[in-house]
């Protein structure tokens, strides 16, 4: 059995010093949410726990994808001191527990119902062998279209709600002098667009089949080629520039009209309130091409260790319990601009953007088309999501590449990355 790059980074790393011992009765908590709204997110979430009469240790590392954190993370792991809890997200939290480092919050998610409050899809990934390990913070929506309607107003454009619309509104667009579609060339940005695009091409099974059941067939499908097809016919839609190019950048230009639309997560509506423009208002949101009822989802999430002190066991457990209140829930995504992820939360206080993307969370968890996003590692594992990043950046970048031997080598890499 191949052995995965997570047991190997950490047997490498057994014999690294010892760090000191929590207090009785703290919770030492690794993160990396380190700016704006986050950070604040971050102290309240610890007030909430000292008023709980609990202490909370911040261990916040810098870094938005989270690869420094979980350097440190293994360090401390194979050392016999890992924190309470750490932000750990998608199957890597199965794979921490796979290794015997997490502790079950069977109890506490047992008292508050988590079972009926939470979807069943978010449940499943909080889980180990049955027993949640893990609990989620919140929920993004990641396939979000956001539009400029003075930009589309200028070029005479309407907004598109299938690839077809797409291509004939980036073309008006570009004809008023518009770049028609905001992008970043970094592998995660190429990652989120060609996800939205293969959703359309793949429908739901398809999706869940390629992305994560990693269905060989399906991964070098005529679908899957198809969705490369059209992927490559963005590069004619976005501007010379965009190598390299920080998501919040390409925000940046949607905001001053210089861009038509961006495919971005909701993350985005940070950018768009601190510009002083109204989500949903000055900033449309709609679903990407094709995927209108449809959510793909990405989420934040703390995954609790095995810890020795029986008062830290007990603030432990109080933390998994705040996190999931209905209180802390709202504080933490009306700052972050993603939903909670209680199916029960009251939303009259969130923007419009918001409210349809719970509506369509709640109906999609119904319908069965609630999807976890393998372009932001909620689908699959980070190493199958790296090779893929690897390949459709290349195929991006490379003008003279074939889609269908991008597709076969997409199966190839998937499986050679398991």
């Amino acid at each position: 059995m191949r052995k995965t790059r997570l047991s190997l980074a950490l047997a490498s790393l057994i014999g690294c010093s010892v760090a000191a011992q929590a207090h009785a009765g703290e919770v030492e908590v690794l993160h990396w949410w380190t700016s704006g709204g986050e950070a604040k997110s971050a102290a309240v979430l610890a007030d909430m726990l000292k008023a709980r009469g609990h202490g909370w240790k911040d261990f916040a590392v810098a870094g938005g994808g989270g690869e420094s954190a979980m350097t440190v993370l293994k360090t401390r792991a194979v050392a016999g001191t890992p924190p309470a809890a750490a932000q750990i997200k998608g199957l890597d939290i199965q794979e921490w527990a796979k290794l015997g480092f997490l502790t079950e919050l069977d109890s506490v998610a047992a008292e508050e119902n988590w079972d009926t409050t939470l979807p069943g899809v978010v449940t499943q990934v909080m889980k180990y062998n049955g027993h949640y390990v893990a609990v989620p913070v919140n929920v993004h929506r990641v396939n979000w279209l956001w539009v400029n309607p003075k930009a589309f107003e200028k070029a005479g454009a309407q907004v598109p709600k299938n690839w077809t619309e797409f291509v004939a509104a980036a073309e008006k667009l570009q004809a008023a002098g518009i770049v028609p579609l905001a992008h970043g060339g970094q592998p995660w940005q190429d990652a989120t667009v060609f996800e939205a695009i293969a959703l359309e091409v793949l429908g739901v099974d398809d999706y869940r089949k390629a992305f994560v059941q990693h269905d060989a067939a399906t991964l070098k499908g005529a679908k899957m080629v198809e969705a490369l097809e059209r992927f490559a016919e963005v590069r004619r839609f976005i501007d010379k520039d965009s190598a390299g190019r920080d998501w919040n950048l390409a925000t940046g230009m949607l905001l001053r009209g210089e861009a038509g639309m961006q495919i971005m997560g909701d993350w985005a509506k940070g950018e768009i309130s601190a510009a002083g423009l109204t989500p949903g208002k000055d900033i449309l949101c709609v679903a990407t091409p094709g995927t209108e009822g449809s959510f793909t989802f990405n989420i934040d999430s703390f995954a609790f260790f095995k810890l020795k002190n029986d008062a830290d066991k007990a603030a432990q457990q109080a933390l998994a319990s705040t996190i999931l209140t209905p209180e802390f829930q709202q504080v933490f995504n009306l700052n972050k601009g993603s939903i909670p992820v209680r199916l029960d939360s009251d939303m009259s206080q969130f923007d419009s953007c918001a409210q349809d993307s719970m509506a369509t969370f709640k109906s999609a968890n119904e319908k069965g088309t609630l999807i976890p996003s393998w372009s932001h590692g909620l689908a699959t594992t980070s190493q199958v999501q790296g090779a893929l990043y690897d390949v459709l950046t290349k195929f991006f970048n490379d003008k003279q590449a074939d889609a269908v031997a991008t597709a076969d080598l997409m199966a190839r890499a998937v499986q050679s990355a398991q």
